[in-house]
């Protein structure tokens, strides 16, 4: 007996680089696209090995717990890093940036996340880009959470190293992602005698043996469903069109906001200004006694499907956060989140004041429309 996913034709070279040239589309990039057989965390860790290294210097910016990752990621490699941290319930600017910079000339490289899923904010890039640009740096952007969600330019800003998921925005599996590289990233990549080669983690073996040689020959089996579940992503994508996705998810985001903040309870957004806030998730703070983790919980147990989480670690008490990406950046999955997370309070008997229901559908639809 055959089996659609297990019976599956070798997924040739040819495909394999059809499917990169639209990711490549996907991103406005004339850069060169990497498809990596993995989640977003191997490019992005690539990228820090290849591009780090003793006696360079570091800016990276943290705005939420990936920022963090790749600090501890830089050190490892031996570079010195400057942390430029800002509270999680806001964004960078270019001004901070551009005096951390300022401050240290030495810096060669810079990290940051666009869009923080965990933490819902985002960050505005093409403002740091220019920034950056004119320091000299390499810019590695994480734009896991912000391709298909918003804009997303990477050679328009300046960005060396733009990474990409499917699993949010794009509306696809966790296990395959992609890596657009600079010709000066390259370059860098190349002088760097501690970049890794031979490994899992190596860019420039994907360079040296699948880009130079006319990717005629992969450097390994691909995973073929998660190469044909990317080839599905951006089939949808290409037919809705990106800027109805991107659109989509902004008004998920901007009814997600009004809703919450007029359902009352003691709920309010966690990220103070609508204009830092992420469109691919809403952060919301409980009020003080109300457990978050619990709160979710009681509200995942009238409707598990719904895209309720908990603040990751130390935010998990104070913390919800409503994941409107990919199959939930609907009307429908909002209005069902804020039902389900009203009635959750209601019920807990420990809201500081009245719920409104009403006032929360109501708000959340205008400002859906």
């Amino acid at each position: 007996m055959t089996h659609p996913f297990l019976d599956l034709p070798p997924l040739t070279a040819d495909r394999f680089a059809a499917i990169e040239r639209r990711v490549a589309a996907l991103l406005g990039t004339e850069q060169d696209v990497v498809i990596t057989q993995g989640e977003a965390l191997l490019p992005l860790e690539g990228c820090i090995r290849s591009g780090a290294r003793p006696g360079s210097t570091a800016l990276n910016v943290v705005t939420g717990p990936y920022g963090q990752t790749f600090g501890n990621w830089l050190r490892d490699c031996g570079a010195k890093v400057v942390d430029l941290e800002v509270p999680f319930h806001t964004a960078v600017t270019a001004a901070q940036v551009e005096q951390a910079l300022a401050g240290h000339p030495e810096i060669d490289f810079v990290s940051l996340v666009h869009a923080e899923a965990a933490t819902g904010n985002t960050n505005p890039v093409a403002e740091i880009g220019e920034v950056v640009r004119a320091h000299g740096a390499l810019f590695m952007l994480d734009a896991v959470a912000s391709v298909a969600a918003e804009p997303l330019l990477p050679d328009a800003w300046g960005v060396d190293l733009c990474v990409i998921g499917a699993q949010k925005a794009m509306g696809g599996p966790a296990g395959v992602s992609a890596v657009s590289v600079s010709p000066r990233a390259w370059e860098r990549f190349a002088a760097n005698p501690a970049a890794p080669r031979r490994s899992y983690l190596s860019l420039l073996d994907w360079k040296e043996r699948w880009i130079d040689g006319g990717r005629r020959t992969l450097l390994h089996a691909p995973a073929q469903l998660e190469m044909l579940a990317l080839e599905a992503c951006v089939d949808r994508i290409e037919k809705d069109g990106l800027a109805t996705v991107t659109a989509r998810h902004s008004a998920a985001a901007a009814a997600t906001r009004a809703g919450a903040s007029a359902l009352g309870g003691g709920l309010t957004p966690y990220v103070h200004e609508a204009k830092d806030a992420a469109p691919v998730a809403t952060t919301l703070r409980t009020p003080p006694g109300v457990d978050a983790a619990a709160l979710v919980a009681a509200a995942l147990a009238a409707d598990p499907s719904l895209p309720l989480v908990a603040g990751g670690g130390a935010l998990a008490g104070e913390m919800i956060r409503v994941n409107h990406y990919g199959a939930d950046a609907t009307e429908d999955a909002v209005l069902s989140s804020l039902s389900a997370l009203g009635a959750a309070l209601a019920a807990s008997g420990t809201a500081p004041e009245p719920v409104d229901q009403t006032a929360a559908r109501r708000a959340a639809l205008a400002a859906w429309s």
